[in-house]
């Protein structure tokens, strides 16, 4: 015969309470949570893809913040071109009005002087540091001014001008990624905006004899071109033409020596590598390395043409203070020319790359809503059916709790405790 203690239908009762207490609770964390998830041995396969879905918007939403700093990047670079571009506008007017012949010098000696404050200005928004503390227009330079003015005395002017302006921007422009092994190019380096002429190198070294005596390389605008012993002149060209070095080069027919020349108005930068053959230096292109990321042009054995905007406002302002109507209407307005030029092809070359960083911006958002539902496909509650499970199991709960207190009446050893 079978024995049944007296406590065993209170212990049934307890267990069974416990455990309608216990998947209440769990289905109300799901509710509260949006996550029908609680362990993974509940769905392994839905939980793995689940796991696959978060990593992939954690990805997209990383892109999508490097995405968004570029488009605000290129939105304030293009802002400051185009004030540039206005500002050179100005200084054309100013130009084209002193170009007719009609004013006195001193009229010319006060358009001079507007047009040299308008340098100023341009100076100013070259060396534009960015809401991050960083230099907008100095490649990847960024806490080191990319153009510094030379002030001295000028021919006609009262008080210390600017005579001329040095560009130190160097390097690589910095580059942020937008996708998976796709990046955008963020800077537009001062070289290459605030650049008004196509940049000449001619070397007047002889170097039809030429030969490389031993391995080594040099850099033409960051890009490293490699050398091998016995290299001739000829074969130094090709290498440099079948790089992607934004420069042409080839062989002076005159002094029979390296010549190079941007493909665009732009800063040609060149070095020899450090160790090995100083190909550069030995065709007379460069003495020894850059100095503060600027390009040591060995002036004595070649030629360099070539100049920025700023230098073709200097000329003119120069020409306005000593009063030379056929400079100003003749190389002056040329210079702007080439000026304005230059700043349409970085406005252009911005422009492009603010569509672009646009484009992936609006396709990384829809791609982050559509794996977010996909997530929320395999992770999400249906609401009204938990709620109505949620509804039956508390119903159950009272009636097992009710059912409880009938099986164990109370006792005097209730109030004994």
């Amino acid at each position: 015969m079978e024995r049944i203690s007296t406590g065993m239908p209170f212990d049934s009762a307890r267990l069974n309470v416990g455990r309608q207490q216990t998947d209440i609770y769990r289905l109300q964390n799901k509710i509260t949570g949006q996550n029908r998830l609680l362990e993974l041995r509940e769905d392994p396969m839905a939980a793995a893809r689940a796991v696959r879905y978060e990593s992939q918007i954690a990805r997209l939403e990383r892109f999508e913040g490097n995405t968004r700093y570029a488009r605000d990047h290129f939105n304030l670079t293009y802002a400051y071109m185009d004030q540039a571009v206005n500002v050179i506008q100005r200084v054309r007017e100013l130009a084209v009005q002193a170009a007719n012949g009609i004013y006195t010098p001193s009229d010319m000696k006060l358009i001079g002087a507007e047009v040299n404050e308008m340098l100023n200005e341009l100076v100013s928004i070259a060396n534009v540091v960015g809401p991050d503390g960083k230099q907008l227009f100095g490649g990847d330079k960024v806490f080191t001014e990319p153009f510094r003015a030379i002030e001295g005395m000028v021919e006609g002017g009262d008080n210390s001008m600017v005579q001329r302006v040095e560009y130190r921007g160097a390097g690589a422009s910095r580059s942020s990624e937008v996708g998976d092994r796709n990046f955008v190019e963020l800077d537009l380096e001062g070289g290459r905006g605030f650049w008004a002429e196509r940049m000449q190198v001619f070397s007047g070294v002889d170097a039809s004899a030429y030969r490389v005596r031993e391995p080594g390389s040099f850099f033409i605008d960051g890009v490293e071109i490699a050398v091998s012993v016995g290299d001739t002149l000829p074969s130094i060209v090709a290498k440099i033409n079948d790089s992607p070095a934004p420069v042409k080069a080839f062989v002076d027919p005159e002094t029979r020596g390296l010549a190079l020349e941007g493909t665009g108005s732009q800063f040609i930068r060149a070095e020899d590598a450090v160790g090995g053959a100083a190909v550069l230096q030995d065709l007379g292109i460069v003495r020894g390395t850059m100095e503060n990321g600027i390009t040591n042009w060995d002036h004595t054995r070649s030629t360099v043409s070539g100049g920025s905007l700023f230098d073709m406002v200097v000329r003119l302002r120069d020409a306005l203070f000593r009063g030379d109507h056929e400079f100003v209407g003749s190389q002056g307005l040329s210079g702007l020319d080439g000026a304005l030029d230059g700043l349409a092809n970085g406005v252009a070359d911005i422009g492009s790359r603010q569509e672009r960083v646009q484009t992936v911006w609006t396709r990384l958002n829809r791609e982050i809503t559509d794996v977010q539902s996909y997530l929320a496909r395999e992770t999400g509650v249906d609401m009204a059916s938990a709620a109505t499970n949620l509804a039956i199991m508390e119903l159950a709960h009272k009636a097992g709790l009710q059912t409880m207190a009938k099986l164990v009446p109370v006792s005097l050893l209730d109030f004994l405790r």
